[in-house]
């Protein structure tokens, strides 16, 4: 996870945590985060990135969208990180 850049740890988050995680619905997610629009040559070679990895599955929908799918490392990498910011933010009970 360290040697992603943020947007792609968001993207990696996003994936993780969308019912129907496919390209135009990420985008959408990340828009809504980032408050601008993402362009699809930011979009799609950050996601292939990510697969690269293998923190990412990519898989074929249908002719014309590809649907992406975080693997267990991917998962793991995500709870490590989640598990390494809590050792350094506060939480109130």
């Amino acid at each position: 996870m360290y040697d992603l850049t943020g947007f792609q740890r968001d993207l990696l988050y996003v994936i993780a945590g969308l019912d129907d995680p496919h390209g135009l619905a990420i985008k959408d997610e990340l828009e809504e985060y980032y408050e601008k629009e993402i362009h699809h040559g930011r979009l799609y070679p950050n996601l292939d990135t990510l697969v690269e990895k293998g923190l990412v599955e990519k898989s074929q929908r249908d002719r014309r969208t590809n649907e992406y799918a975080a693997t267990r490392r991917g998962q793991r990498e995500i709870q490590a990180r989640v598990d390494w910011e809590a050792e350094y933010i506060a939480h109130d009970p």
